[in-house]
């Protein structure tokens, strides 16, 4: 079905608004264009993000199997749909590999509930997964009650304020009357979906700046609380701060999210953005985080990778979300030259810990994005932007070094752009069904300046190899693969090597 986007404008032959035969060539075109989309039966009902989204895609050339689909920001809660609107646009997407996603609203319950449940029943018609955005249920532990508040000396109470004007995060020992009410939120959703017949395959959340957290300001806000200082100790240390503060994170999004889900739908994949598991570094801030000295770390140029404690285990989730993000900040951490080693390195480094240290069996939903991400501050000048081959070539790398796919955030003005990108990789891959589906990485080594990055998935007597060079030499290089040793040669794309030849 090929869709028109009057609103991006139109074929016009000549723009001389004197000539009236120049403009009646125009309105014709329009009027024949106007007739051929409704010859098309396109749609209208869904919101105008997913004609962008259709547009900027193409059908996958290769089926995909059992593969887990892309999951894209522009995807979400398409708006009121009529039965037939819903199957039409949910096999739109599944053509070119996206997931559809309805968007549970807790403070929009019924309108947004019946919404998600017309696009649940088209998937469960197609025999498609049921995928749910389901951000708004965890929040907020912190909602502004004075309860939640920080208590000091003087028995005065407060909020820190370091993780934004809007968040008043407040004593994590006073948040738990508050976890009954998330749960029982996501409950009434999930039960409605049960009392259908529907299943929930897919559901995650983005829950960040809310509940403990041991970032910027927090490790000194508790200790200026009384409370706080009770519960951990007088003299508490930052290791001891940050462990306290991810058990009860990952305690409340046991209790208030992956195990509601999990009691009514056992197969469900079921996560929050950010959350997976790693080699005890996290090596990205999010947009909201500092760097505070008490912050145990390690350096590599000017970056300092901080010690991440394993929080991934006590959430009960059943996929991991590592975050690989074009943030600002990265540029001028490193060196590199060219400047598309800067990015590449970092956000390979990112899916590369998550990909070595997340058990086989658990897929790895990868967030990524091309855009250079200038929060919090203005675009700075200096930062050059990724380059949309080198952002490709690491997106295959990512594939091969255990990322099962991607979910994809981005603004609104970047849509087009980032799903085109994205999604053209991940229909290529598809022919290589076999090594997605049952391959081993071969490698999570990353040189430590610009030169030659290998990836690849061993499967049977067969390694499909990627290789891009970002310095000069061009010569073949051996890789150890399990136990054997292989030449790589420098070509672009893709290669199979057979280790019985």
């Amino acid at each position: 079905m090929a869709l028109i986007n009057f609103r991006e404008g139109h074929p016009v032959l000549w723009r001389s608004r004197s000539n009236f035969f120049s403009c009646f060539l125009i309105l014709t075109t329009i009027l024949v264009l106007s007739k051929q989309a409704c010859a098309q039966d396109s749609p209208s009902g869904w919101a105008e993000k997913f004609d962008l989204v259709l547009q900027h895609t193409r059908p996958l050339e290769h089926a995909r199997g059992n593969r887990l689909p892309l999951y894209l920001w522009p995807a979400i809660d398409p708006g009121p749909l009529k039965d037939e609107e819903a199957e039409v646009l949910v096999r739109e997407l599944n053509d070119r590999g996206i997931a559809l996603f309805g968007a549970w609203k807790k403070n929009d319950r019924e309108s947004s509930l019946n919404q998600a449940l017309t696009v649940a029943l088209a998937q469960q018609k197609l025999n498609l997964r049921v995928n749910i955005n389901a951000i708004s249920h965890l929040y907020s532990f912190y909602n502004g009650d004075k309860a939640t508040a920080h208590i000091d000396d003087n028995g005065n109470r407060f909020f820190d304020d370091s993780f934004g004007r809007k968040q008043d995060m407040g004593c994590p020992f006073a948040i738990d009357f508050r976890k009954k009410q998330i749960r029982e939120e996501l409950e009434y959703f999930l039960d409605r979906y049960r009392s259908e017949g529907l299943e929930v395959d897919f559901i995650f959340a983005d829950w960040e700046v809310d509940g403990p957290l041991e970032v910027n300001s927090a490790f000194a806000s508790s200790k200026k609380c009384v409370r706080c200082r009770k519960h951990l100790e007088k003299d508490f240390d930052f290791e001891t701060f940050q462990k306290t503060m991810r058990d009860m994170r990952s305690y409340l999004q046991h209790y208030a999210f992956s195990q509601p889900v999990l009691e009514r739908f056992p197969n469900a994949l079921v996560g929050n953005y950010g959350v997976y598991p790693h080699d005890g570094f996290r090596y990205w801030y999010d947009y909201f985080e500092q760097f505070q000295e008490p912050h145990p770390y390690v350096t590599d140029q000017r970056a300092k990778y901080r010690k991440w404690y394993q929080d991934f285990p006590a959430t009960g989730f059943t996929y991991a979300m590592p975050v690989a993000y074009t943030w600002g900040r990265i540029f001028h951490w490193y060196d590199f030259e060219p400047t598309d080693y800067r990015w590449f390195y970092n956000m390979l480094k990112v899916a590369s810990n998550a990909g070595m240290s997340t058990p086989h069996q658990v897929p790895v939903i990868t967030w990524v994005h091309w855009n250079t991400i200038h929060f919090p501050n203005e675009p700075d000048p200096e930062i050059v932007q990724f380059s949309k081959e080198n952002y490709q070539e690491l997106l295959w790398h990512m594939l091969f070094r255990g990322t099962d796919t991607f979910a994809m955030w981005c603004m609104e003005s970047e849509y087009a752009q980032e799903v085109s990108l994205v999604q053209e990789v991940y229909a290529q891959a598809q022919q290589y069904g076999d090594f997605l589906d049952h391959g081993v990485p071969i490698t999570f080594e990353l040189p430590k300046e610009p030169g030659v990055v290998i990836s690849g998935l061993m499967y049977k007597d067969r390694i499909l190899v990627r290789r891009t060079d970002f310095g000069k030499d061009r010569q073949p290089v051996t890789v150890l693969a399990g136990t054997t040793t292989i030449e790589v040669p420098s070509k672009v794309g893709n290669q199979v090597i057979h280790l019985n030849e």
